[in-house]
């Protein structure tokens, strides 16, 4: 039947109910499957009670004729007692048995018109993992074929010579994994012109074919086998062996039609049409602890055990023992996924025998291990491994280990060198006897602990994969990890980006590589904003890497980085890869999205947005700024699962989710509060491995996924930004630049129709002031920042780029501070006495940069009303000169650095900082003189600063290609008159 719908109900009037359970089912009664919910949920929750019933809708119904309750936890106060039903309603079927040597022809009417669309359906159960399903081949060479290899099934699709060309390869499609493991799978199969489409076990896969030439094909179509004679084929010819059920060609039922023995159906070899039974019971070694003994044939001069393993560990213990009167041990064993025998005998060194590589594939593997009284042996899938053995006299002993060591094993005979096998095992013998396995289940034979007879519970942790962007998915029995390289992307999932493939350069020569937006980091092109990517699992349509051209188109808006003058793309190494790209014209536009920002004035004001899609992967960031001690970022809820983003207190931000495990927290906590007032970052992520949390550049908290736990985060509310439905405080404050899965949400455009929400935020300054450099001034905008350069000597963007001045031949500029002398009140004749200290300097910061190759030469000359004065000058050998008055009665203070020839034709940096008597002189970021001034403390009456050329008392020093590129001095006045009027600072320049 096939079953839709379980419920289960505790004893009746006892105290006695099963919490949990698992379930299984199989068609005959051996060999049973685990009912999975999703991709690796196996347990079904029970009751809490003994009366009520608990029912469960199967999301995907299966076909038994048996199925198996096992119970996993129970009332702690009470016994196991369980009430059950079972819904379904009833399955017809057909079935066909190949033996390996048979297989079915239809051949169509050659009168009937072909049709425009091909459907076939089907059900396979086999053992075998290598076999043909199907073949339809054409008159050029043309075909598709449906094919097992190594468990895995492989459609092709080949144009054949007709269209013979270099790019026109057979396209191949690779699907499932673990096929071979006698249960029934599903497949549909749907060619519409150059569309193909194939369904196996409920995963769907598209492609498309280039030519329509591939429905070129004969009238005829073989099942299990090839009978049609022709061209050479590339792969495997072995015939299917297992059984077909439900087999449908475009509604004919073609085992119904060979069953009547219709003319259109030809039969080659023995085909049945009852699938026979082949009980082969396997057995799961479900962890490291996991154990079975078995007696050995005590004393028998000649030790003989085989099996089959099925693993994905590259380590674990396959075998050991003892043999008889202590004549010795082996052990058997894989590490670094090859097999390693490992013989110990008295008086004497190991000896070890190594064979294969790779058998930690999932495949089934078989292990022939012999011995007499001279050698020792290993046949691994029927080749000897090596040279056997040379051993003393040895004879069976009593017991054989299988996977681990019991928990008392001393004196058991059981070696150790690593954890047991976790996997499964199956067609064991020992000696000539064949193992049955429900014995072992029974009590009836050996002893066991931690093991599941009758099923293998082996899954492919990488099908479907949820490695992205291409990367490389591989596994052990517990978990699957995902290896990124050459992917451009990071993280458990590849999701976050990385290492890139491709990278623009900026303005100012540094590289960058997201493509999307106007914030650096989002790593997405435009077809993920827009929702029409041509595969939704990448982040642009040229990473889905198919086998034709396809494009992306993207923004680049963050206005710093601008223009772009040069793209780099790599990863076209490859054979048939090629890239090219086209860059546009500059367009002016703002950073709407970075600062796209929204003000939240009380606890229960919100916006909503439609539902967040993270089932598998959900990624969150935005910016916030508050005063408050707590509130909830976002939030969205589902029936059960719900994911959440909160200031939890002053300094602790919490993600928080629920997918069906029970509720996971991540925390990071902060030693200053984040409720300072200024921006903070937070970049949040939910994967099937786990999640993390991190806020500003504080270390990163994670929280893996428990191992077989639900993986899909269900939600079906609204997204709530800024509150919150389920009654928790909501957030006070700014958010910003909400971005979630690479797509930002439009914060002020809900923030005007929503009561309680104010479009954009205010106080930008506060965290972003310090990006304003050399004494730039932060000034607000509606949207970020700006930075006022006018008292810097710097410019640009964050006033950091130089501003520079070429000085030729005689040219100079001077900067005056003051016009005229001021004059005191009630005097008409200028004198010393009546002249006004109006810019009086006690101490001073010059900085400059500067650069030239002539000698001698002045670099800079200020002077002051009462004749006072600072020069900087090269000498003559290129030695730096600086010259301090700072009394007109004395002479001039004069210091000679000889710290290097300066003018070799590099950029030099200096620093003089004067504070009173106290001179330091810095060039270059490290080279530094101190020195004292006898001529005075204040420089009196500044009146004006000269670059290049020197007017006045001082001879006139040509100043020969000199670059001076940036210039400051940051002054400190000491006013000594009170109530002085400030002076009128003007500049002019003199070239």
């Amino acid at each position: 039947m096939e079953v839709t719908a379980v419920a289960t109900q505790g004893g009746y009037g006892s105290f006695d109910w099963v919490t949990s359970y698992l379930l299984m089912f199989s068609d005959g009664g051996r060999n049973w499957q685990q009912y999975r919910q999703e991709e690796n949920i196996w347990g079904f929750p029970g009751n809490t009670n003994a009366d009520s019933v608990v029912h469960y809708r199967l999301q995907l119904p299966f076909e038994a004729r048996f199925v198996r309750f096992l119970p996993s936890a129970w009332n702690p106060k009470g016994r196991i007692g369980m009430r059950i039903e079972v819904y379904g309603c009833a399955y017809r079927t057909e079935v066909v048995y190949f033996d390996g040597q048979s297989a079915l022809l239809h051949r169509f009417d050659k009168e009937s018109t072909a049709p425009t669309k091909d459907t076939i359906s089907l059900k396979f159960k086999t053992r075998q993992n290598n076999g043909i399903i199907l073949h339809r081949a054409g008159p050029h060479g043309n075909y598709f074929t449906l094919e097992l290899i190594k468990g895995k099934l492989v459609f092709y699709l080949n144009p054949g010579s007709a269209h013979a060309h270099p790019t026109y390869a057979p396209m191949t499609l690779t699907l499932g994994s673990l096929l071979d493991d006698q249960h029934w799978h599903s497949l549909l199969i749907d060619i519409l012109n150059t569309h193909v489409t194939v369904t196996l076990d409920k995963h769907t896969h598209h492609f498309h074919a280039k030519e329509s030439g591939y429905m070129d094909l004969n009238l005829e179509i073989s099942y299990g086998g090839i009978l049609t004679p022709g061209g050479t084929l590339g792969f495997s010819h072995k015939n299917f062996h297992g059984c077909l059920e439900n087999l449908y060609y475009n509604g004919l039922n073609i085992i119904e039609l060979a069953k009547k023995h219709k003319a259109e159906i030809f039969t080659m070899g023995s085909v049945s049409f009852s699938c026979p039974q082949q009980p082969i019971v396997p057995v799961t070694f479900l962890s490291p602890r996991s154990h079975l003994a078995l007696a050995g044939n005590s004393g028998e001069h000649k030790v003989s055990v085989s099996f089959q393993f099925q693993t994905w560990n590259e380590a674990g213990q396959l075998l050991s023992g003892e043999f008889w009167r202590g004549s010795g041990s082996f052990v058997l064993f894989l590490k670094d996924g090859k097999l390693k025998l490992s013989l110990f005998q008295p008086g004497q060194s190991s000896r070890n025998i190594t064979a294969g590589a790779g058998l930690n594939d999932g495949q089934w593997h078989s292990v022939s291990f012999s011995a007499n009284s001279s050698h020792m042996g290993v046949v691994l899938d029927g080749e000897a491994a090596g040279q056997p053995l040379v051993a003393v006299p040895i004879a069976s002993g009593s017991t054989y280990h299988f996977g681990g060591c019991p928990n008392n094993s001393s004196g058991s005979g059981c070696e150790s060198l690593l954890g047991g096998l976790q996997g499964c095992l199956r067609l064991i013998s020992i000696g000539d006897r064949v193992v049955d396995l429900i014995l072992v289940q029974q009590g009836a034979l050996g002893s066991f602990s931690d093991l599941q007879i009758d099923s293998c519970g082996i899954m492919d942790r990488c099908l479907p994969s949820y490695c992205e962007h291409g990367s490389y998915c591989s596994q052990s029995w517990d978990t699957f990890s995902c290896d990124c390289q050459g992917t451009g992307y990071t993280g458990a999932t590849c999701h976050s980006y990385g290492t890139p493939l491709s990278w623009w350069v900026a303005r100012t020569n540094e590289t960058h590589s997201y493509w999307r937006g106007s914030l650096p980091g989002a790593h997405k092109c435009t077809c993920v904003s827009e929702g029409n990517c041509t595969d939704s699992q990448y982040h642009g349509n040229c990473d889905a890497d198919w086998n034709e051209w396809n494009s992306d188109t993207t923004v680049l808006s963050h206005k710093e980085h601008l223009p772009v003058p040069q793209i780099a793309m790599t990863d076209t190494s490859r054979p048939d890869s090629a890239a090219a790209h086209i860059l546009g014209p500059l367009l002016c536009q703002g950073d709407k999205s970075f600062w796209n920002s929204a003000s939240f004035n009380t606890e229960t004001s919100y916006l909503h947005f439609p539902t967040f899609h993270g089932e598998l992967t959900a990624d969150v960031s935005f910016f916030f700024k508050t005063t408050v001690s707590s509130g909830v970022f976002m939030e969205n809820l589902g029936i059960t699962d719900f994911i959440r983003i909160k200031l939890h207190a002053p300094s602790e931000v919490t993600l928080s989710f629920d997918v069906g495990n029970g509720p996971c927290e991540v925390s990071v906590q902060s030693p200053t509060p984040f409720n300072d007032g200024r921006w903070h970052h937070v970049r949040a992520e939910r994967n099937v491995k786990g999640a993390s949390l991190q806020v500003d550049q504080l270390p990163q908290q994670t929280h893996p996924a428990p191992a077989d736990g639900r993986i899909r985060l269900q939600l079906n509310s609204q997204l709530f930004i800024g509150g919150t439905a389920s009654r928790q405080r909501g957030f006070v404050g700014c958010i910003r630049s909400m971005q979630m899965n690479g797509m930002f949400l439009d914060l002020e455009a809900r923030a005007t129709v929503t009561p309680g929400v104010e479009p954009g935020c205010a106080g930008h300054c506060s965290s972003y002031g310090h990006l304003c450099h050399n004494g730039g001034r932060c000034r607000e905008k509606h949207r970020g920042i700006t930075c006022d350069c006018a008292f810097s000597a710097y410019d640009g963007p964050f006033c950091s780029q130089e501003i520079s001045a070429y000085f030729e031949t005689g040219s100079s500029m001077t900067y005056n501070f003051q016009e005229h002398p001021i004059l005191s009140k009630n005097t008409s004749s200028l004198t010393a006495s009546s002249l006004q200290k109006g810019v009086t300097f006690s101490r001073e910061t010059i900085t400059l940069s500067f650069q030239t190759t002539g000698t001698p030469s002045s670099l800079l000359y200020v002077s002051s009303f009462y004749e006072e004065y600072l020069s900087v000058i090269l000498a003559k050998n290129g030695s730096l000169q600086i010259r301090y008055k700072l009394d007109s009665h004395q002479d001039p203070d004069a210091f000679n650095f000889d710290f290097k020839n300066m003018a070799n034709g590099y950029l030099h940096q200096l620093k003089i900082k004067r504070k009173e008597a106290v001179v330091s002189v810095e060039v270059n970021q490290s080279a530094k003189r101190e020195v004292m001034l006898s001529s005075g403390t204040e420089f009196n009456a500044v009146k004006s600063l000269v670059l290049g050329k020197v007017l006045g008392v001082i001879a006139v020093v040509i100043f020969i290609l000199l670059c001076i590129s940036a210039i400051a001095i940051h002054i400190y006045q000491q006013r000594k008159l009170h109530k002085e009027s400030e002076s009128k600072v003007s500049k002019t320049e003199e070239c």
